[in-house]
């Protein structure tokens, strides 16, 4: 299980949100799924200057966290 409050990455769009796999995000909790399907994950989408934009809920096989061949890239929200 991932450490809350470390940094994750997306691994698939979220349209509604004006996410894209790939984009980090910081993990701020766990949540149960109610009817027995997967759990999610609480997330904190912060801008390039650290201001905190947004907070989603997703299932929590679209995080995972860094890994050694990824690069930070950056792009505008809209």
């Amino acid at each position: 299980m991932l450490e809350l409050y470390q940094r994750v990455v997306l691994s698939r769009n979220f349209p509604d949100h004006n996410l894209k796999k790939g984009n980090v995000l910081t993990l701020i909790d766990y949540v149960p799924h109610l009817s027995g399907g997967e759990d999610e994950s609480i997330l904190e989408v912060f801008n390039a200057v650290g201001e905190s934009i947004n907070v989603i809920v997703v299932p929590m096989s679209a995080v995972h966290p860094f890994k050694k061949d990824e690069i930070f890239a950056i792009r505008s929200l809209y």
